[in-house]
């Protein structure tokens, strides 16, 4: 069995200062670490229990198959926040069928984010008898 101590997620964007802008100041991300020098140097932030590494360079746009999740307290006061700095709403909040507040947004290489809110009468949050 693999015994993982510290995960993170890599993100290697196309123009890394306007990744850094988007996750640092639209986003509000708060910053782990940094290392290296220059404009591929490497940005660790918070990602709530994990982290999101931005660095390096890619050549071309990521794959659409990789999307980020993240909890938020409240997805629509995030909304607001996001619409003001500038970052574009790939759908609004809506309460899913299956319970949770979801809010879609892209990075500016087109990753996909879901930025979710678990409500109180959720069953991730709620459980009778217990």
């Amino acid at each position: 069995m693999v015994h993982v101590l510290s995960s993170r997620i890599l993100v290697r964007p196309v123009d890394p200062e306007r990744s850094r802008a988007f996750y640092g100041d639209a986003l509000g991300l708060a910053v782990y670490r940094e290392f290296g020098t220059g404009p591929e140097r490497g940005t660790v932030y918070f990602l709530g229990g994990g982290f999101l590494e931005v660095s390096g360079r890619a050549r071309q746009r990521p794959s659409p198959h990789l999307e980020l999740w993240m909890q938020v307290a409240d997805v629509r006061a995030a909304h607001g926040e996001l619409v003001a700095a500038g970052v574009e709403v790939l759908r609004e909040p809506v309460r899913e069928p299956w319970g949770l507040v979801e809010m879609w947004i892209a990075d500016p290489d087109g990753h996909r984010i879901v930025l979710v809110e678990v409500p109180e009468d959720h069953p991730i949050r709620y459980r009778p008898g217990i």
